[in-house]
């Protein structure tokens, strides 16, 4: 399965204990040409990103750019940039008589 056609929103367990950490965290994501964004939760220790990429890459990249132990939590197929919202409006609507 190639994996870097598809777009990913990863989440990533990781020890961000200071401001020193998640700057280090913070610059290896920003390096990240295949990363549309992420989001640094640093209360929690939770990585987000979203973008086209192999999800096991990514994480080996982080690893080796941080030097800090990485696990994947979540790994969802998320809609491509600009793809919109394309939930429908609901179920039913019509009146019963």
């Amino acid at each position: 399965m190639d994996y870097r056609q598809q777009f990913y929103c990863m989440t990533l367990r990781m020890s961000i204990d200071c401001n020193g950490c998640y700057q280090k965290i913070r610059r290896a994501l920003l390096q990240m040409q295949e990363l549309e964004s992420h989001l640094i939760d640093r209360k929690h220790g939770r990585v987000s990103v979203w973008g086209a990429f192999s999800p096991q890459d990514v994480a080996i990249k982080i690893r080796k750019r941080t030097n800090r132990r990485v696990e994947i939590l979540e790994l969802r197929e998320a809609a491509g940039p600009g793809a919109g919202d394309e939930q429908g409006g609901g179920g039913g609507g019509g009146q019963m008589p």
